[in-house]
């Protein structure tokens, strides 16, 4: 509740006008069976089955667009939301992910043997399947009968994050696995699985990852090798069940299987397969087996799909492509070795890899990729199309796209009567870098966004933070970022860098300091599993990492202690003084830096000067970076006791970067870092009189 007496003014009218727009939505939601009608008036209209509408109305009833278009009129019963200066959109599609799965549960016993060394027993042990299914003739990770819709955990805390990015629904599947399973299409709101699945079950899901369990199989060429020798026991199991079904006097019984008996729809083509694949090596490989066998293959994935983007055109295959792109998420320590060159490459190529898929003609649909921060989805895209890739492409990848390729177009995907009411609407354009999204339906119901916790700093658990790491495993170091965020002695988060990228799975941090994890990696073009142990002690990490079928091999890792976002500014309750327009310092704000400083911004052996002009208000900064890459405005500007930060954007050889700029003052002097995806560098700077 806001109290005059506790807030200063400016505070107090910017709190008022936003209660005042977001009022029409914070009503309290009637149950999902009731009959709502809303009206969403004067609002610009993106169908993507028609022109956009530039002033119309959507009449929402029973969950269902009732109507749309410039001469609707909103019905008497409904509740009427004025979207002037409002976008809406069909409701955003992530189609690729793990929500509301359930995580596989470390073994508090896991791991030590004698001498405190790792033996196989216990590495088999190490993690208890997250499920497996009862009566299975196969071991857990080879299980396609495993059905997604029977593990679905409605609350779980990832798909608040997902409809905060303006996402309304998406594909799921189980986390892990060679046979992964079969995944279900839900809607991002509901209090029960029943009321989340909108399809079930979608695809067969194929990872090329080894079990970790120590067990067979344990590599590459055995992944290939029980993926062959399931689906030709598939081909012969149909053949003797059809056989017996016809004439089954004086015929033995055939016995069930239910992994077999799970396979059928796909090798008679009805179910397509999605096989996660990123390298072309994996892509082609993948191709490979879907025409040996028929297949109606999916990639998941696909960071080097546009390598095979010719093939993947005639046979006629999707992408679900990854928005998660590699980039460099510390700065690089001064005595550091440079980033390879490959890894430069990855992180070049990877915006531009759906420009590229659509300029072949490759029907693809976005997916977040396991990404540990929502905020980062849309700004992808809008990374995506500055290199090359077409707005309106860019729009139907998150929509209609992946609706039509998991079979739920008829249903989601455009703004047309009949179907059913998922929209995402924006004050502004949906890939301006400063839009924002004000208000989701699901299912004709208007969603609470509420801001997404502040995750991944060293005070949110004994793990959480970034982390730079440095992997021996007999070959020289490997550099790689491991995010980390952590409820309780869980963790998520990803593994980037000359590793590949992954997301983490099999994760804990206790509270002794004790870290384990799981990670796919990347090693001469093949992806294995990669057990990491270790123990944690203030801002470092050490340990142990295991991958089957090599000698073990050892990691360090450093967390720094760098300037993180100040809070926004409160006024103590018990305060009466209004703080003024001016530049007077709120709690938490550092020294004021209102001012222009001349920065000396450091490239290689050559120096490259710029003006910095700010103004500061409490903790917030705003004010303009001139360089010769031209002038640009600052954004997410803060200033802390522990130092500033801004981001800015700047064209580089004709592609547009995003910049974050971090720093310390001291009197008249700073000095800093200088990030973007492609690398870093250092700066300081002098204020002028």
């Amino acid at each position: 509740m806001l109290k005059n007496s506790s807030r200063h003014a400016a505070l107090f009218i910017a709190c008022l006008l936003l209660s005042c727009l977001a009022q029409p939505l914070f009503i309290t939601h009637a149950q999902r069976n009731a009959l709502d009608t809303y009206a969403i008036t004067n609002a610009r209209i993106v169908t993507l089955s028609g022109p956009i509408i530039e002033r119309g109305t959507i009449v929402i009833r029973n969950g269902l667009i009732n109507a749309v278009g410039a001469s609707v009129q909103a019905p008497p019963d409904a509740r009427v939301i004025d979207a002037t200066g409002l976008t809406v959109y069909p409701g955003l599609i992530d189609s690729y992910t793990s929500l509301g799965m359930p995580q596989p549960s470390p073994s508090p016993l896991a791991g030590r043997g004698a001498g405190g060394g790792l033996n196989r027993a216990a590495q088999a042990a190490q993690t208890a399947p997250a499920f497996s299914a009862p009566n299975s003739s196969q071991p857990p990770g080879l299980q396609p009968e495993v059905l997604a819709e029977s593990l679905i955990q409605p609350g779980e805390a990832g798909i608040e994050a997902e409809r905060n990015a303006g996402i309304t629904s998406a594909l799921t599947i189980p986390r892990e696995g060679i046979f992964v399973g079969q995944s279900a299409y839900i809607n991002l709101a509901g209090e029960t699985p029943q009321q989340m699945i909108l399809r079930s079950p979608v695809a067969m899901h194929v990872g090329f990852t080894p079990l970790r369990n120590g067990g067979y199989p344990g590599s590459l060429m055995g992944v290939f090798a029980a993926l062959r020798q399931m689906l030709l026991d598939a081909q012969r199991y149909q053949t003797a069940q059809a056989i017996y079904e016809r004439s089954p006097r004086g015929l033995r019984r055939p016995e069930q299987d239910r992994s077999l008996a799970a396979l059928m729809p796909v090798i008679t083509r009805e179910m397509p397969v999605v096989m996660y694949a990123n390298t072309e090596r994996e892509i082609r490989r993948a191709l490979d087996l879907a025409q040996e066998f028929n297949l109606r293959v999916i990639i998941a994935g696909g960071a080097e799909s546009w390598k095979v983007a010719d093939r993947l055109r005639q046979q006629n295959v999707p992408v679900l492509l990854s928005l998660n792109f590699p980039r460099r998420t510390t700065a690089q320590a001064t005595e550091a070795d440079p980033d390879p060159l490959r890894v430069l490459r990855e992180r070049v190529d990877a915006p531009k890899t759906a420009g590229r898929l659509a300029a072949a003609r490759v029907n693809f649909a976005f997916q977040s990729g396991a990404m540990t921060s929502m905020t980062d989805f849309l700004s992808n895209v809008s990374k995506a199309i500055d290199n090359g890739l077409a707005r309106d492409e860019a729009l139907r990848a998150l929509t209609i796209r992946p609706a039509e390729i998991l079979g739920v177009a008829n249903q989601l995907g455009t703004i047309e009567t009949g179907k059913i009411a998922n929209l995402t609407i924006t004050r502004g354009d949906i890939f301006d870098r400063n839009s924002r999204i004000t208000h989701v339906f699901i299912d004709g119901q208007p969603v609470d966004l509420k801001p997404v916790a502040a995750t991944g700093g060293a005070g949110t658990g004994a793990a959480a933070g970034t982390w730079t790491l440095s992997v021996n495993l007999g070959e020289g170091n490997l550099s790689a970022t491991l995010v980390l965020q952590q409820e309780g002695d869980r963790l998520r988060g990803s593994l980037q860098g000359e590793l590949g990228t992954a997301q983490i799975a099999s994760a804990s941090a206790s509270q002794s300091g004790e870290i384990r994890f799981t990670a796919p990696v990347n090693l001469g073009g093949q992806t294995t599993e990669a057990n990491f142990t270790g123990t944690i002690n203030g801002n470092e990490m050490r340990g142990a990492v295991q991958i089957v079928g090599r000698a073990n091999g050892t990691f360090t890792g450093t967390r720094p202690v760098g300037p993180t976002a100040a809070p926004p500014s409160r006024t103590p309750s018990n305060s009466s003084t209004v703080a003024s327009a001016t530049n007077a310092s709120a709690p938490g704000a550092g020294a004021d830096l209102s001012g222009n400083w001349t920065l000396a911004i450091m490239f290689g052996p050559n120096t490259v000067t710029g003006v910095l002009k700010l103004r500061q208000q409490g903790a917030t900064l705003t004010g303009t970076l001139q360089s010769p890459f031209g002038t640009t405005e600052l954004s997410n500007g803060s200033n802390g006791p522990d130092g500033f930060r801004f981001t800015t954007m700047a064209n580089v050889e004709g592609r547009t970067v995003e910049i974050t700029v971090t720093g310390t003052t001291s009197g008249g002097e700073m000095r800093g870092l200088v990030s973007s995806e492609i690398g870093s560098t250092s700066f300081t700077g002098t204020r002028q009189p």
